[in-house]
């Protein structure tokens, strides 16, 4: 059995560590003082153009998108290693393009579609979001009311969404609608692709979240979407919005890692120096035990992504195995988080350090993509057998 990525892999994983560490931990103040202000965690626009141009100089683009797109084609198992490192940092930056829709679009789109959506997306670095979740269902397939209605060359599509990143700003939306109610999630839902800008696509509101983060309500009114948008095949929108479940909830995983890493690395640094009542905080026990936990359950939760990643690359159905690490790691790294916090002291839950923000994002994961009861339900039917 060999436990090391490949050197290239490794390489590509210390660039873009070296990447956080000089392009977005500088940022980290900026977008902690924001979120203070009750502005929200975010890079400016200025920033984000630097940061994109930078990122775009080290190669670090299109990292898991087709060589004929402009991509590197990266397996599973690399992009792990990328996304430890992206972790690290509490800034709100991800290697363009973004990998979830990325990976769904390279599943169905047709060679009209790969020249008018995949190539931008990877070479220009255009802006997506998905529309699953609907107020009242959240993301239960079966739940889902959004209908699509054809209508000669066109689909007229009306419902409600919920819970949308980025959708007022993205350049598209996949939209997830009922194309058939009898079938409903099994053979009845498909994928559309909604250019910005169409008329009866009508954004809400804007939510506050945990962490700085926002979401969106989108009301889906006459909106007209032609034929050729459609993504896939009619009906069959259900396998490829797994696919795009699943590289999040990997990608999840492999963030709350990173997380974790970064907590264990910043009590390390602070439990010797902190004095309390005569001895360092390295000398009590509670703070030992933190840490022993916290080393051995990061190495649990890497090992078990890098061979669910592993297992993925060999065309395995790995549905139950990224249940299994998305609640695992997203659960591990919100205790370690907590524990950092608790370390620190009134300081680890003031907005100075990271440590605070960095929980309440994980505190999102922990719901976003499936929530954990929903995964440990999802693991124990499988491996009882039983039928939903």
């Amino acid at each position: 059995m060999k436990f090391d990525l490949e050197e290239d892999h490794k390489l590509l994983q210390d660039l873009v560590a070296r990447f956080v560490r000089d392009a977005l931990m500088p940022l980290e103040q900026k977008v902690l003082a924001r979120d203070a202000e009750g502005k929200g965690a975010y890079i400016s626009a200025e920033e984000k153009t630097a940061v994109d141009a930078l990122s775009q100089e080290m190669g670090l683009w299109g990292l898991d998108a087709p060589e004929d797109v402009g991509g590197a084609d990266l397996p599973a198992v690399a992009m792990i290693g990328v996304n430890i490192e992206m972790g690290k940092t509490c800034v709100p930056y991800h290697l363009p393009p973004d990998s979830p829709n990325l990976r769904m679009l390279m599943a169905t789109v047709n060679a009209d579609q790969r020249e008018r959506y995949l190539a931008p997306y990877v070479k220009q670095g255009t802006v997506s979001a998905i529309g699953i979740s609907e107020p009242g269902a959240g993301g239960d397939p079966a739940m889902m009311t959004t209908r699509a209605v054809r209508e000669g060359d066109d689909w007229v599509i009306n419902g409600r969404k919920i819970w949308i990143s980025r959708a007022a700003d993205a350049d598209f939306t996949i939209l997830m609608a009922v194309t058939d109610k009898e079938k409903g999630a099994r053979g009845g839902i498909s994928a559309f692709l909604v250019d910005k800008g169409t008329p009866g696509f009508n954004v809400l509101r804007r939510i506050p979240m945990l962490g700085g983060q926002f979401t969106y309500e989108v009301a889906l009114e006459d909106c007209r979407v032609p034929h050729a948008n459609l993504l896939g095949t009619e009906g069959q929108g259900f396998a490829p919005m797994q696919i795009r479940l699943s590289t999040r909830r990997l990608q999840m995983a492999s963030w709350s890692i990173g997380m974790a890493m970064r907590a264990l690395e910043m009590m390390l640094d602070y439990a010797p120096q902190r004095v309390t009542f005569g001895e360092p905080l390295s000398h009590r026990q509670s703070v030992q035990w933190w840490i022993t936990d916290a080393a051995a359950k990061i190495r649990a939760a890497r090992l078990m992504t890098y061979e669910t990643a592993w297992k993925l690359d060999q065309g395995a159905d790995v549905r139950t195995d990224v249940s299994m690490v998305k609640a695992y790691a997203t659960e591990m790294a919100y205790e370690v988080l907590d524990h950092a916090m608790q370390l620190y002291g009134a300081m680890g839950v003031t907005k100075e350090l990271p440590l605070s923000l960095m929980q309440a994002q994980m505190r999102t994961m922990r719901i976003y993509d499936g929530p954990t009861e929903v995964h440990k339900w999802v693991v124990a039917r499988n491996l009882l057998g039983l039928k939903r």
